[in-house]
């Protein structure tokens, strides 16, 4: 049988082709607005359907948790899934947008997939294998690498490589005031893939995302761990959830990151 994350790769490389053909005629779409003020498409509602069919049919005893269609199902392995991550990118023809997959087991992330398709770039991981990308070519996998945070950066704040999600101009000004204490100690980072990738590859040595659902971080906390980094909230939480998230490339980083995002964790080693 299919192990999990091969599943997990197929299922998004499916949502990938989908997303792409839509993203190739986008004039044909007609963006709606949530109760929340985030767009969304019948794009996403379609990658995500293509998503759903691939893992139920493989696995119907799963639950499936999906941004656009909520939960199916119960029990202790649940599939997550943003079908477009960025769909205000998407929207805008810019080609940074995502597709998401995870598995959490028993309450942990166990399996994680971030598919850039119009970049045609994959990156993955399973818990305790390590993270990996490749590129994607006719719908499937090519030049498999395992890609690791840089380890021989200085462990300090300062002149540290920043990157923030969202990108600038979607990104409040409450949020700005959030992150203000650590954008002024670090060096903001333009990203050109989502920056927590970054983080993993060794391009960048912190990302914060300043507001998110469990689907925006499952996978993307995976396979940053995996790749030797840390990922919690800002408060401090090590699963993925709702709120502002850091991505760091190493523990010591991480923690200094927190001290100067919430002073009252201790003085921060910022120099």
């Amino acid at each position: 049988m299919e192990n999990d994350l091969l599943l997990a790769r197929r299922a998004a490389l499916a949502g990938a082709v989908v997303g792409l053909r839509y993203f190739a005629d986008l004039a044909r779409l007609s963006p709606e607005h949530k109760s929340d003020g985030s767009v969304v498409t019948e794009a996403d509602r379609a990658v995500e359907a293509a998503i759903r069919a691939v893992l139920t049919e493989a696995r119907p005893d799963d639950a499936v948790l999906g941004e656009e269609a909520g939960q199916v199902g119960e029990g202790s392995r649940r599939w997550i899934v943003d079908p477009i991550d960025g769909t205000a990118q998407f929207v805008a023809g810019d080609d940074r947008w995502l597709v998401l997959v995870a598995l959490e087991e028993a309450g942990e992330i166990v399996v994680g997939v971030a598919a850039v398709p119009a970049q045609g770039k994959i990156w993955w991981a399973g818990r305790g294998s390590g993270a990996y990308e490749a590129e994607i070519a006719e719908g499937s996998e090519r030049n498999e690498r395992r890609i690791s945070v840089d380890r021989t950066a200085p462990e300090r704040l300062s002149g540290s490589r920043l990157g923030v999600v969202p990108v600038d101009d979607q990104v409040f000004p409450a949020e700005r005031e959030m992150i203000a204490p650590l954008c002024a100690v670090t060096t903001p980072t333009p990203w050109r893939r989502h920056a927590a990738l970054l983080v993993a590859r060794g391009e960048l040595d912190l990302a914060v995302q300043t507001r998110g659902q469990v689907w925006d971080f499952a996978a993307t906390s995976l396979i940053v761990t995996e790749a030797g980094g840390r990922y919690s909230g800002f408060d401090g939480r090590t699963r993925p959830a709702p709120g502002p998230s850091l991505f760091a490339r190493s523990d010591a980083l991480h923690a200094a990151a927190l001290r100067v995002l919430d002073p009252t964790r201790g003085p921060a080693a910022a120099g």
